[in-house]
């Protein structure tokens, strides 16, 4: 299900991370050359990605969410 990027932070290991409108997080690494992903390595690029629609694997499997 395609779920909106509303908010990012960093988890313990330093790479970003997306908060989904529907309460699940998903990765967004830049780790060449599996997933190439340059726009998350600065803030003007996470910025622009603001609303971007996600696939989430959580909300297709029904999953409790991440955050409140």
């Amino acid at each position: 299900m395609k779920q909106a990027i509303v908010d990012y932070h960093l988890d313990e290991e330093n790479h970003w991370v997306a908060r989904l409108a529907c309460g699940h997080n998903q990765h967004v690494r830049h780790n060449p050359p599996w997933m190439i992903r340059e726009w998350v390595t600065t803030k003007n690029g996470r910025n622009a990605l603001l609303g971007h629609l996600l696939n989430c694997v959580k909300c297709d499997i029904q999953a409790s969410t991440d955050w409140c």
